[in-house]
This record gives C-alpha cells, structure tokens and sequence, in this order.
C-alpha cells in the first residue's frame, strides 16, 4: 500500500515552479526533497506551497528554502498496521518510507489504506447572474451554459465535483434558471444529487445562501459557475479546517505591469527610477469554504455581497483565511475569457 518515489522526486535547487509541476502531475499533492543518492532532506506538500506563496515566495523560491525539514517518517520494514497508525497518530496524508541508510524507497499514503468515501459537503454554486459583459452571448442561455469544447461550462464544473468525491450540490438560480434546470435536472446523470436555491430578486453571493441555514450543518464550499480551475476543493476543505477558519477565501495572485518608467520623489528631488515596475496583488477567486454558523448570520431576502459577510464575520473576532491557488484558473466573464477557455480546450494556447 505505498507508491515508489518516481514522479515524487525534487532536488533541493528545484523551484517553486518545478515543484507545483511534480506535485500537479503525480496527482498525490506531494513531493520528496532528496540530493542525488535519495537521502531525504525534506518533504513538500499542497500545504506548504499554499502557505509559502501567503508568505511572499516566488516561482523562483527553492525547494530548500519551503521544504518540512523535519517530516515524519517509518522505516521500509515497519508493519502495514503500524505505518497506517503512525499516520492516525500524527493526522498526516503522506508518511516517507526509509531504509536502514536514509534513503527514501517509497512513500505511504491515507488513501492507499481507507478507501475514500463519497463526502457530505455541500457544494453550493452561483449561477443566477445575468452575465452582461458577455450579451448578446448571454441572451438566451445563461453564462454557465455557455459551451466551452462542446460541452457547458456548469458541466465541466460539474464533472469536476463529482470527480472529486463531492455528491450534495446546490445550485443557486435566477436569470433563465428554467435552462439550467432543463440541463442538470435532479443530478443524476452527473451522479450528484443537485437541489435549486431559486432567487425572486439578485440578492448577492451571500444573500442568496441565507435559506440554507439549518439544512446545512457541516463546512461547505461556495463557487462562482463561470470558473474554470483545476483546483481541488477537497485541498481547500483541508486548508480550512487546518487553519481553524470561521471562513476560507479562495486568493489568485494578480499582477500588474506600469507601462512606464516610475519616479519616485521626495522634495523635489529624484529618489528611485523604476522601469515598467510590477504591481502584485491576491485578488478573490471566486470560491469560498465556510463553517455553517456562517449561515445564521444572514437574513432571508436581503442582499449581501461577499465581502460584507466577510467583512462582519472579522469584525465579529473570528478568522477568515486565504487559500492561495497555484492550480489553473480563468473567470470566463468577458468575451475575451471565453475565447481564451476555447482555445485552451481544443489546444491552441498553453494553459
């Protein structure tokens, strides 16, 4: 029940680049740091990237420099009982086998030994907008029906959930909803079971999941349908629980270049030349986990945007967390989106 080190193997010198690309390849969200005989100096998991990158890394940061240095780790000849509970004990997925040298010859993981049941979170998706930016596209069918590689952008989405364990989907509905419900019907043909949150009036990302308090008593993910990403909500629930979060915010790092040289004065006088500087921000990506409680704070048929549930939730003294993702990821809000979500599914530009 383990996975030799193929696949999983970084060198010290490797960046945050190479690392993101091990780690989204070998579809274990984990990467082994080892010099050139396999002697482990460290491990990297989804974790450490996410909280790296809140830290300020760049793509060009070491592995060295980001790595556990101090990972748990079995020996090759420790039972397959006593392995699983070393991994109980210390509530990790992933636990490097050594042998007698040092050297890494595998590495065991939690899904190898439970095998992993569909989950009970809530996955709620907005799709009630009017999408505007996108008429006279958005004229008879609805932004997340609009096809990408021949297929709706809900369906992708959709395909995407259940192919990560998620079977409770609530889809929040209110311009041509009648088109939706029409293509998804009650889930099964994407085998998830998909209820409706029916909006009279726009009521904003949070306002419109206010009728789900009581009905909802476990963490749940909230996510725009006009999103296509490769990110893995499941990561996101882990990351939210790990960070003991009354909220977790989806953040995508956003750049922005000055077209020009930037002085920098002070008393008229000169005191930085600057070209073409680059401005980065963390921007909302358009996808939330929240604890239930979140839900009781909202009134039925009022409007409320995200940012001010957000807002209320930290004025309330409670944590709100920011999940950075490395993973693709593209709004398709504007025409120009759209053409680009065509291009990269049929292969015409690089993801």
């Amino acid at each position: 029940m383990v996975t030799g080190i193929d696949g999983l193997r970084v060198s010290p010198t490797d960046s945050l680049r190479d690392m993101i690309a091990v780690i989204d390849n070998n579809r274990r969200q984990f990467a082994v740091v080892v010099d050139e005989s396999d002697h482990l100096l460290g491990v990297v998991a989804d974790g450490d990237i996410r909280r790296a990158i809140l830290r300020g890394a760049t793509l060009d940061s070491l592995a060295i420099d980001i790595m556990n240095s101090e990972p748990k780790t079995a020996l090759t000849t420790d039972s397959s009982v006593r392995i699983f509970e070393r991994m109980v004990e210390d509530d990790i997925r992933h636990l490097p086998l050594l042998d007698r040298d040092g050297k890494i010859t595998s590495v065991a993981t939690m899904d190898d030994f439970v095998h992993p049941e569909r989950m009970t979170t809530p996955v709620i998706l907005m799709a009630g907008g009017k999408g505007q930016r996108l008429y006279p596209l958005t004229k008879d069918l609805p932004k997340p029906m609009l096809p990408v590689g021949g297929t709706p952008i809900l369906g992708i989405i959709l395909e995407r959930i259940r192919a990560q364990g998620f079977k409770d989907v609530r889809i929040s509905v209110n311009y041509l909803a009648e088109v939706i419900k029409d293509y998804v019907g009650d889930g099964s043909a994407f085998a998830l079971d998909v209820t409706y949150i029916h909006e009279d009036a726009p009521l904003g990302t949070a306002g419109a999941i206010a009728t789900q308090a009581g009905s909802i008593t476990e963490p749940f993910i909230v996510m725009n349908s006009d999103l296509l990403t490769h990110v893995d909500l499941r990561d996101l629930m882990s990351f939210h629980r790990q960070n003991a979060a009354e909220a977790t915010v989806g953040v995508r790092e956003y750049v922005v270049e000055v077209p020009f040289g930037v002085v920098t004065v002070h008393d008229s006088l000169v005191v930085e030349l600057t070209e073409k500087p680059l401005h980065r921000s963390l921007v909302s990506a358009g996808i939330y986990a929240m604890n239930p409680g979140v839900l009781g704070t909202l009134t039925v048929g009022e409007y409320c945007d995200m940012p001010t549930l957000l807002t209320d939730i930290m004025t309330a003294g409670k944590n709100v967390a920011a999940f950075p993702i490395h993973e693709s990821w593209l709004d398709v809000g504007r025409p120009e989106d759209l053409i680009r979500a065509r291009d990269e599914a049929t292969g015409s530009v690089d993801r």
